[in-house]
């Protein structure tokens, strides 16, 4: 029977071309600390911290600190002193980036839905932000923390792993006391959410057209398409 739902948030509760999302969030940081880097090394270094956190295997060490570990000696600078930077940039910078994206009108129906009905409910965003980007834009999705009590949010300052490693998948599973099994993973990237999940004996439903089809030779996912549908596929197959 399934348990959990581990939601993905962008292109999935939330319409969020990414591409396009990230170049606007590295020129938005990179403007805003302008006065104190060069945009370009600032960027430069931000991005080489992130691949730290693809890269983290420890499962002692936090996505944070695997990004503070490299972030903060190369800009010369500690926590301490940029922490306050980038509280401002996230509370009053980041909300700029707010008309890229639009809510997905399926999304609050099915959290209303899937909380009444009992579900654990994890949003399963790759956690490379700190949880204030994460709740922004779960606003934005028209699903806020205020509103819904997520089991959990997967963000840089309590996980150990990133998408699309198994062990991301396997502590979500862990933090809500899961078995793999009483879990679906409902996202749009086959890379980063689906055949992950998969490997680690979750069910999966892609969100994706029925033009779309799964690389050849790999397992199909319990369903496919877009969220309304699985709105309806949940409600007849929550007993797998």
């Amino acid at each position: 029977m399934i348990h959990a739902l581990l939601l993905d948030l962008d292109n999935t509760l939330l319409e969020n071309q990414m591409d396009r999302f990230i170049i606007a969030y590295m020129a938005a940081v990179g403007q805003y600390m302008a006065d104190r880097f060069p945009p370009e090394v600032f960027i430069k270094h931000l991005m080489t911290a992130t691949n730290a956190m693809l890269l983290n295997r420890d499962p002692a060490r936090t996505n944070q600190e695997a990004f503070d570990a490299v972030f903060f000696p190369l800009i010369q600078r500690s926590r301490e002193e940029m922490e306050p930077l980038f509280d401002d940039f996230y509370t009053n910078h980041f909300p700029t980036l707010r008309p890229l994206t639009r809510p997905n009108p399926e999304a609050r129906p099915l959290l209303e839905w899937a909380f009444a009905e009992g579900f654990q409910i994890a949003i399963a965003t790759n956690p490379l932000f700190p949880l204030t980007a994460i709740a922004q834009r779960l606003d934005w999705a028209g699903v806020p923390v205020e509103a819904f009590p997520y089991h959990l949010i997967t963000s840089y300052e309590h996980m150990h792993a990133t998408k699309p490693q198994p062990a991301y998948f396997l502590e979500i599973a862990q933090r809500l006391g899961c078995q793999v099994e009483e879990c679906i993973m409902v996202g749009d990237d086959w890379e980063q959410d689906i055949r992950p999940a998969m490997s680690v004996g979750m069910h999966t439903y892609w969100i994706a057209n029925g033009d779309q089809k799964p690389p050849e030779g790999e397992p199909l996912p319990a369903g496919q398409g877009s969220l309304a549908d699985f709105g309806r596929w949940i409600r007849a197959n929550r007993m797998l």
